[in-house]
């Protein structure tokens, strides 16, 4: 026997979503994420939380709108907010902060009562508290003045600390790879308040006055959208629309392991299919089913039902230390057709 779950979405109180990858991949909005969203946001709160630190909240939620859905400002947590908002309850209002990233930092701060400043207004004096974020336009001024101000004892904190961001020509450095650098400098590491931190999700959780316990996590990426989503304590839903696929989802460690695995966000308003064990060592998933005989796994059906079975079965040889990632990769790639692989 099963737990059996109409949705993903039964018993839940709400809804947090990551954006890119999940929501959006660049301008344009993923197939039927629109729809889905709009028809879940007249059941349920709905809310956006993400890591890019360099747009504000009213700008995010213009961008959803112009895509056709409906939001609005206060609905949308992004790391500079996060971040601000931790720097608001240590500070007296209108204390200077070193903002360093994009306008979404210095709009954050003004936000919650305190004032941003920059490396030019940091030449005679420096601030005690400094939140650097991502930005296009981040200088080696900026992270000198950030080093100088860290270095003298003031506040640090990140928006994040993802290492890349994903552009149309690859990977580019992301705010993790800023902070290091300052880091470096200084010998010190900031406190860091995004993904995969639970921070964001329990902001948006009180933004809805719910518990966390009883809010879904969706996204797209294992080790910020689902390992923060299992560290504040909600339910995760992981998208095949983004970052990371089936390989991915075959060397997961336990903390990053979804509850759910879906193709999209469409998949959010479908009867789920739950794995449920059938022998020892033997799962199903509607009519698929996987299965080890001996070292070999076997296994039947298609779709994404394929998928959680096999999952199923890797993760349990992983736990037991039956296979190693390279062949786990191994498995799941013979196992998934080449168009369902990321």
């Amino acid at each position: 026997m099963c737990d059996v779950v109409s949705t993903p979405l039964d018993g839940m109180d709400g809804l947090v979503c990551d954006l890119d990858g999940v929501v959006y991949a660049g301008p344009k909005a993923i197939p039927g994420a629109v729809e889905s969203l709009n028809e879940i946001s007249d059941r349920l709160p709905v809310l956006f939380a993400t890591n890019n630190a360099s747009r504000p909240p009213d700008v995010v939620a213009g961008h959803l709108h112009d895509l056709g859905i409906t939001t609005t400002t206060d609905r949308v947590v992004t790391s500079s907010t996060a971040g601000a908002r931790v720097l608001a309850d240590l500070l007296p209002a209108g204390t200077q902060v070193l903002a360093v990233g994009g306008i979404g930092v210095a709009r954050a701060l003004e936000d919650v009562g305190l004032q941003p400043v920059g490396a030019v207004d940091c030449t005679t004096s420096l601030p005690t508290a400094v939140l650097q974020g991502y930005g296009p336009d981040v200088t080696a001024t900026d992270l000198a003045t950030a080093s100088f101000a860290v270095a003298a004892g003031a506040r640090w904190v990140a928006t994040n600390r993802d290492l890349t961001l994903p552009t149309e020509r690859g990977p580019a450095p992301g705010n993790g790879a800023l902070v290091a650098a300052v880091a470096i400098a200084t010998g010190v590491e900031p406190e860091s308040v995004g993904k995969p931190g639970p921070l964001m999700y329990q902001q948006a959780a009180d933004l809805v006055d719910a518990q966390p316990r009883r809010m879904l996590g969706v996204g797209d990426r294992l080790e910020t959208d689902i390992a923060g989503a299992r560290a504040a304590g909600m339910k995760s839903a992981m998208v095949l629309t983004g970052v990371h696929g089936p390989l991915d989802l075959a060397v997961a460690l336990r903390d990053m392991r979804p509850d759910f695995i879906l193709n999209d966000l469409t998949d959010l308003l479908t009867p789920y299919e739950p794995v449920c064990r059938a022998g020892e060592c033997e799962f199903t998933c509607g009519p698929a089913r996987s299965g080890w005989t001996g070292n070999r796994l076997e296994f039947s059906g298609g779709g994404i039902e394929r998928v959680r079975v096999v999952l199923a079965a890797l993760w349990q040889a992983r736990d037991q230390e039956m296979l190693d990632a390279d062949a786990a990769r191994e498995v799941m790639r013979s196992s998934v057709g080449l168009d369902e692989l990321r």
